[in-house]
């Protein structure tokens, strides 16, 4: 994975915050994705949203996670408490390795906004490296329009009851190999 990361803080992408190779923290943040993708490496799932959040992944270097979830103190973030605690309710919190379509932060330190389609489009390529041999749940919109599959709502702006829907009902499309059904929900 050591190589994987190396590109990523390597990457320019568009007009956004790359976290991994800028700022003082870059080094810890390098060092806890490369611990998190390495722990996350035999995880069936990929789930995939859209791009870090300024109090979430741009923080903690881990994608839909927040400082708070990792350290208990730091921000929180409310799209990731939403995916953790849905992910766990669902018994699948190990079985699930988090991305984003955007690897690195569109926005500034106090602020988000949405990647553009040039971002997302060099960006994309990371997912689609972590995806092989995975499952893949595409989370909001550019995520779908991007990998495919079925949409699932992004629970941020009063979509967590939608987002616990759709997660659920795509992870109930899965069967075990072993119990006769298919061995992915979305291929990319």
């Amino acid at each position: 994975m050591s190589g994987f990361i190396d590109r990523l803080a390597a990457a320019r992408i568009g007009g956004t915050h790359n976290f991994y190779r800028l700022g003082e923290r870059a080094p810890l943040l390098r060092e806890r994705l490369e611990r998190y993708l390495d722990e996350r490496a035999g995880a069936p799932f990929l789930l995939v949203a859209e791009a870090p959040g300024y109090r979430g992944t741009r923080v903690s270097g881990i994608p839909l996670t927040s400082e708070r979830q990792l350290t208990g103190s730091g921000p929180a973030e409310a799209t990731a408490t939403i995916v953790h605690r849905m992910l766990g309710e669902l018994g699948l919190a190990d079985e699930v390795l988090l991305w984003n379509v955007v690897p690195t932060h569109p926005g500034d330190e106090r602020s988000n906004r949405a990647p553009t389609r040039a971002e997302a489009e060099v960006g994309i390529a990371f997912a689609r490296t972590l995806a092989r041999g995975r499952a893949v749940v595409p989370v909001g919109r550019l995520a779908q329009a991007l990998l495919g599959g079925t949409y699932v709502r992004h629970p941020s702006h009063g979509g967590a009851g939608a987002f616990a829907a759709g997660l659920a009902a795509a992870f109930a499309c899965y069967h075990a190999p072993s119990a006769g059904g298919s061995s992915a929900v979305f291929s990319v």
